[in-house]
């Protein structure tokens, strides 16, 4: 089975435990369809860099998936169905980084200097 990275962006105006719903939904159909997920990471809501369908804003999902092709594209498609997900973005790669995504560490930094401060 291949490994994926797959980023979720969601709309601004649903809670984050609706965000958290969703991510579990799409871990267990993951799973369903013979795949799994390493580990999730909530970004939170984030600028946009550019409106995307009248949004300044989303919430950011990060999955670190080992599954079959045929399982990503199901998931894709369950993706342009659902309204409440803006965009997405699956990409292969050669192994999952056991460390925090750069988004996380910065903020974690930025906390830690505000705290000194």
């Amino acid at each position: 089975m291949a490994l994926y990275e797959h980023v979720v962006m969601s709309r601004p105006d649903i809670s984050s435990a609706q965000v958290d719903e969703i991510v579990e939904n799409l871990t267990a159909k993951i799973a369903d369809l013979g795949g799994s997920v390493g580990r999730t990471e909530y970004w939170g809501l984030r600028n946009l860099a550019y409106r995307v369908r009248k949004n300044r804003k989303a919430h950011y999902s990060l999955l670190q998936v080992e599954a079959p092709a045929g399982a990503l594209h199901e998931v894709e498609r369950m993706h342009r169905i659902n309204e409440d997900i803006l965009r997405y973005l699956t990409i292969r790669v050669e192994e999952h980084n056991d460390d925090q995504s750069p988004i996380l560490a910065k903020r974690e930094e930025r906390k830690k200097r505000d705290r000194r401060d």
